[in-house]
């Protein structure tokens, strides 16, 4: 019922910066929690940013300070701006979008590769 579509990854050298962005397709984007994940090559998915409807952020820890996650509920997207990077940081990154009313509502995009390496 609903596509997210990422865009954004690439390469990039340590110390850079890249935005991530997620277009959602949906007519009620304002309800859905909105959020990046992310998942490097044997390990688990982690949480890297959320976004709830009324503007409440969540981050991982290990990019809090270094990670932006905002949204523009008029364009039904949701953005993660990505400063200091670390070669850390490689990993596949998801979007992802939780109904507000019913949280086992969820949805996942395709992904977009960032890789951080000199």
């Amino acid at each position: 019922q609903v596509q997210l579509v990422e865009s954004g990854g690439g390469l990039v050298q340590p110390g850079g910066s890249l935005r991530l962005s997620c277009a959602a397709h949906t007519s009620i984007f304002s309800s859905y929690t909105m959020g990046w994940y992310r998942q490097a090559p044997g390990k688990q998915r982690e949480l890297v940013a959320t976004m709830a409807t009324d503007g409440s952020t969540n981050y991982g820890d290990s990019v809090k300070g270094r990670f932006t996650i905002s949204r523009d509920n008029a364009k039904n997207t949701v953005y993660l701006q990505m400063n200091s990077l670390k070669s850390e940081d490689t990993a596949v990154y998801y979007c992802n979008a939780r109904f507000k009313y019913d949280s086992r509502v969820l949805y996942w995009g395709q992904g977009t590769q960032v890789t951080v390496s000199s």
